[in-house]
């Protein structure tokens, strides 16, 4: 099998995961997927620009960040093989976005464009329905994500990041990991060196 055949096999894996599709739509969704290959630390996608693509990820780690006035930024997502990747609502909206989108580590991706994105949706409904239920599942985890960030202590937040994903310290640098859970780097080496699972 070619690298691509591979990709779009893992592709169908995750869009599967609600319910089968019919072959043709399969068809139609598989072909609009092209693959590309970033170098470690590439700009995807910048504030101001609008997002014009959707991503799956093959291999590789990516963030997206908001970047403040301070020069001082934060880590609002991590992507990795076998999630999807891009900023949604620039995406969806076709809106500047607000946040930069960046590889960590050389990364291979499928991305899919928005006129397909847009085209495919409107001609399959199992697709729009999987777009609704994509975004609802994104928004859902933001607004667990939002109350973790707001209502709990730096441990808790530590532990519900390692229970739910820890295989991320071996991916992603610290520094970044810090970002995502609203710590400043010291306090999280100081739980990383106290806290067990």
């Amino acid at each position: 099998m070619s690298r691509q055949t591979d990709a779009l096999a893992e592709l169908k894996k995750v869009v599967f995961q609600g319910s089968e599709w019919p072959e043709e739509v399969w068809e139609a969704f598989s072909v609009c997927w092209h693959p590309v290959e970033y170098k470690r630390k590439t700009i995807l996608t910048s504030a101001g620009e609008v997002e014009r693509y959707l991503y799956f990820v093959v291999e590789g780690v990516q963030r997206a960040y908001y970047l403040g006035a301070t020069k001082r930024d934060a880590t609002l997502i991590f992507s990795y093989a076998g999630s999807m990747s891009g900023i949604i609502d620039s995406f969806q909206l076709q809106q500047p976005s607000r946040y930069y989108l960046e590889t960590l580590t050389a990364s291979r991706l499928l991305r899919l464009s928005f006129p397909d994105f847009n085209r495919l949706l409107a001609t399959y409904p199992v697709l729009e329905r999987w777009g609704r239920l994509g975004t609802a599942a994104a928004m859902s985890g933001l607004m667990e994500r939002y109350i973790e960030l707001m209502t709990f202590s730096a441990e808790e937040k530590f532990r519900i990041l390692l229970t739910r994903s820890p295989h991320v310290l071996q991916l992603i640098p610290h520094k970044y990991l810090a970002s995502y859970l609203g710590l400043d780097p010291t306090t999280f080496s100081k739980l990383l060196a106290s806290v067990k699972l």
